[in-house]
């Protein structure tokens, strides 16, 4: 059985605002917004409403997809829930928004469970060696910045 966490947090010169926006945000200016971790190949807004989408999304030469759906009821949090996924597990997620200085601070943390591949058993001790919470929050820092600007 799968189980893995990613932790991380990041400072962004986005306000609050800026990052809810750009993390709530499920138009076509998504893939803009999110192009090193969002593939276009895969990306269906489902549906939208007014404090929560439903989205199907992977990240570029990945051969995993999730279907997700996210909430921003809360203006200090955003949260996803997994409802669907190519590998037949599940998972969660959140974003707790503060201000820092000019710009915002990001705790970020989600999960993925499930049932494991042989492919999945030779990848996943890479995965968990290799600092890839260090590489996406300097994807997300790098994105969040941008759409500051």
């Amino acid at each position: 059985m799968l189980h893995w966490r990613m932790r991380f947090t990041l400072t962004t010169r986005a306000t609050p605002d800026q990052v809810r926006e750009a993390l709530t945000d499920f138009s076509e200016r998504r893939l803009e917004t999110w192009s090193q971790t969002l593939d276009p190949t895969t990306y269906d807004a489902r549906v939208v409403g007014d404090t929560w989408a439903v989205a199907k999304e992977s990240t570029p030469r990945s051969p995993y997809w999730v279907v997700c759906r996210y909430d921003w009821s809360d203006p200090d949090v955003v949260r996803w829930t997994m409802t669907e996924t190519s590998w037949g597990g599940g998972g969660s997620g959140s974003v707790w928004i503060e201000p820092a200085g000019e710009g915002s601070r990001l705790d970020v943390e989600w999960t993925y469970t499930g049932k494991t591949s042989f492919r999945d058993r030779l990848l996943l001790p890479l995965i968990q060696a290799w600092p890839m919470n260090r590489v996406i929050a300097g994807m997300w820092t790098k994105a969040l910045d941008r759409f500051a600007g």
